[in-house]
């Protein structure tokens, strides 16, 4: 799974992503400060079905912490995008092949209303026009593929070419064809117009890559300035967040300076009276919002927009373990309705086409190749593979 960070310059994308990676890269109050993408691994959070089986887990693709389980995801930030990037202004199409393969979108934008929509410092511009124009570059790349492929396209019978001419951008031919069937077009001897083009690429963009909508620097709004966001911007999932405040809170944590506990920071070494006043500030916000919210961010784009949930693959379905003994050892993230047999193809692909059945470690019961999992099932795959 591949989360895009995107936005227009200087809204915190890259603050947002070292918060969710703990990866320092490159912040500035300037645009264009990421050039080359920033790849890393983040994290989703569920409690872990530990407590519920009464044993302590040791993963191994995966970490537990007080019995929650962070889920490593990649996510990767990319250059700001401006007006014009579509034909090749400011990072231009390089910025729009680095979120290609994304399986969804984190928009960021300045909700305090501080930066205008190419990064620059204004002292009261609409948030929402960054949404409005992130999207609208994105589909105008969309709408110049298929427009350079358009003679190909107006004379092929084949009703997969369309998703061929777009592989790249990880969509699938499902996607397409739910698409066209809802804007009641045909996918062969395509032969639309520029207008219906631009429809159907937005249209595709925001079926195949969910958006939600990072409303940042909520440290410096009121509260009503979310709602406000939150109303104008009602077709997204929008969650104010405060990747400044999280990274801070990060690296204090990982200095050894702080623990969080309650929503409250816990002093464990002496602080200067600067840091001493960052971390009062902190709490402040704490004690107003109780989060920073960039988990509940991962979170929400990855369980409740894509729709994943969490499986535990074991090996014996007795004591929970791999052929190591490690408990507990994978927890895997897919999607709402895979059967078991599907999982046993993500493990390996002999165990998937030699698959005999499945055990519901939970209740020891038998269950067949199609059976739909369910999330925290933990499940053991029985295979005549070697």
């Amino acid at each position: 799974m591949l989360i895009g960070i995107v936005g227009a310059p200087n809204k915190g994308k890259s603050t947002l992503f070292s918060a969710i990676t703990s990866i320092n890269v490159k912040i500035e109050d300037r645009p264009f400060t990421t050039i080359d993408p920033n790849k890393g691994i983040a994290f989703v959070t569920k409690q872990c079905v530990e407590r519920e089986l009464g044993v302590k887990c040791n993963p191994i693709n995966s970490k537990c912490i007080d019995g929650i389980r962070y889920i490593p995801i990649n996510v990767v930030d990319v250059a700001g995008l401006v007006e014009g990037a579509h034909e090749g202004r400011g990072m231009g199409n390089k910025f729009l092949n680095d979120i290609a393969g994304a399986d969804a979108l984190i928009i960021v934008i300045d909700a305090s209303g501080k930066t205008d929509k190419e990064g620059y410092y204004c002292e009261n511009c609409d948030p929402a026009d960054d949404v409005e124009m992130v999207i609208s570059e994105i589909t105008e790349w969309i709408a110049d593929i298929i427009k350079k492929h358009i003679s190909i396209l107006s004379r092929t019978e084949n009703k997969e070419q369309l998703k061929e001419i777009l592989s790249s951008l990880k969509v699938s031919q499902t996607d397409i064809e739910d698409v066209a069937n809802k804007l009641g077009l045909t996918i062969t001897k395509i032969n639309w117009d520029e207008d219906t083009i631009k429809k159907f690429s937005k249209a595709l963009l925001l079926k195949a890559k969910p958006i939600i909508i990072a409303a940042n620097k909520l440290d410096k709004v009121e509260p009503n300035r979310i709602n406000e966001l939150k109303e104008r911007l009602k077709d997204f999932n929008v969650i104010g967040c405060s990747a400044g405040l999280e990274l801070a809170i990060q690296r204090a944590i990982n200095q050894g300076f702080i623990r969080i506990s309650n929503e409250k920071i816990e002093v464990l070494k002496e602080l200067t009276q600067e840091q001493r006043s960052a971390i009062d500030y902190i709490n402040k916000f704490l004690e107003k919002y109780k989060t920073t919210g960039v988990k509940e961010l991962l979170n929400t784009i990855v369980f409740d927009i894509l729709n994943y949930i969490v499986v535990y693959p074991v090996e014996d379905e007795n004591k929970y373990t791999d052929h190591f003994g490690h408990i507990l050892p994978d927890s895997v993230l897919v999607k709402k309705g895979t059967t078991a047999q599907e999982l046993a193809y993500m493990i390996h692909t002999d165990l998937g086409k030699n698959m005999l059945y499945a055990i519901d470690a939970k209740k020891k019961l038998r269950v067949q190749k199609n059976y739909v999992l369910k999330d925290n099932d933990v499940i053991k795959i029985v295979s005549s593979a070697k």
